[in-house]
């Protein structure tokens, strides 16, 4: 049962809803800024440990699975035992992780890093979530999608300048996260809780995912873009700053810092431009510029131009978050309220799956096969899939529109 947010926790410590719902929003930026300030990183850390683009985009996509899990087993958690008390234990397990990053003396220490960071933050993101849209339906659904976007801007571009302004960034990008987590789990405790506790904590750890039949044939008709979107960023945020220094011969961080925050940056641009479009409309323009931000990108890997991968990175940017917002917007009308939690589970199921398993196949291929190729190649699934998307909507809205006329 929700607790009215004006009325709960009547005491003077606590902070107004919308005080709290400002908090919310910066820890969850800060939770997504921390999952890609280790991006401008690997390249450091894959010159000074000698490790393979193989156990690079491993790295990264064990954050995915456990970020995954955390989510299925415990992103009902919050339900049962209140918002506060479940980002309050994230938190703690972001300083955890934070602390071992800032330890870490080989791959493997990575490795258990962001193990621990994808369970914090899969656990955050859904409580966070959740408490968003307790103090306020429409800013906490909309706060939800562009806060995600920014806290990875933020957290490439700030991990960037570290690496290029601070004396030690392997250290400070860490000693700076922690000290925020610090910050926001101080805040967290004066924040008014919006659930209260009730019982059935364990039964909902079993993971519950379920299609409904009236939202069956709408899942499959955006899988084809959700997959590529998702797959989009998986290469950005493991392989692109390593890409981008090869192709063109640069060795400034920048670069490869930039395309990432590019991408993100104009991703949240579009969302907040379509926010009050049709879904098929934002999934039509995610479809377009996917491809023709994707083709340009490719062209730059190609010929090693530092200028068409920022261009290219900034209009498929634009299909990265057109097509995400549109994907879920898609879906989740067609459900009732008591189906969304197992419907969601199957689409995030399908969406880390995609950021994830083509990532690890790419440093898979990497072994056998020079980087750029293995860009080519991937670059070029996305864009088919693209188009099988903007084929499979065509054809959802010519049947629509028949079915509307008999």
């Amino acid at each position: 049962m929700k607790v009215d947010p004006a009325t709960s926790d009547i005491n003077c410590r606590k902070l107004r809803p919308n005080i709290a719902l400002t908090i919310h929003t910066v820890t969850l930026m800060a939770y997504l800024a921390a999952s890609s300030a280790p991006t401008p990183l690997y390249r450091i850390y894959q010159l000074q440990w000698q490790f393979s683009a193989g156990l690079l985009t491993l790295i990264f996509g064990i954050y995915a699975f456990t970020l995954l899990g955390a989510l299925l087993i415990g992103g009902r958690l919050s339900d049962y035992l209140g918002r506060k008390r479940v980002i309050g234990f994230a938190l703690i397990l972001e300083l955890v992780a934070m602390g071992v990053f800032l330890s870490a003396e080989n791959a493997n220490w990575l490795l258990a890093a962001r193990a621990t960071q994808g369970i914090a933050t899969g656990l955050a993101t859904a409580s966070l979530g959740a408490a968003l849209v307790d103090l306020h339906h429409e800013k906490g659904s909309l706060t939800n999608t562009l806060a995600t976007m920014a806290g990875i801007t933020v957290g490439a571009l700030g991990s960037t300048a570290l690496v290029e302004l601070a004396p030690a960034p392997l250290d400070w990008v860490f000693v700076i996260l922690m000290a925020i987590f610090v910050l926001q789990l101080w805040l967290n405790w004066y924040t008014p809780e919006t659930s209260e506790k009730r019982s059935g904590v364990w039964h909902s750890l079993r993971p519950h995912i379920a299609v409904p039949d009236s939202a069956r044939s709408a899942l499959l008709a955006i899988t084809p873009i959700n997959v590529a979107v998702w797959a989009l960023g998986g290469f950005y945020l493991s392989l692109m700053p390593t890409l981008a220094a090869i192709t063109t011969h640069s060795n400034s961080v920048w670069l490869g810092g930039l395309t990432v925050a590019t991408l993100t940056l104009s991703g949240g641009v579009a969302i907040f431009t379509v926010r009050r479009r049709p879904p098929f409309w934002a999934l039509d323009l995610g479809g377009i510029t996917l491809v023709i931000g994707l083709a340009i990108v490719l062209t730059g890997i190609n010929l090693g131009s530092a200028a068409y991968l920022l261009i290219g990175s900034l209009i498929a940017g634009i299909g990265f978050g057109a097509g995400f917002f549109g994907a879920v917007r898609s879906i989740v009308h067609l459900v009732q309220p008591s189906e969304r939690a197992g419907l969601m589970a199957a689409f995030y199921v399908e969406s880390y799956l995609a950021n994830s398993l083509p990532t690890i196949l790419a440093g898979y291929m990497v072994r056998h096969v020079d980087l750029s190729i293995v860009a080519n190649i991937y670059g070029a699934c996305i864009i088919i899939l693209a188009a099988i998307g903007l084929l499979f909507e065509f054809f959802r809205m010519y049947r629509t529109k028949a079915t509307q006329r008999m």
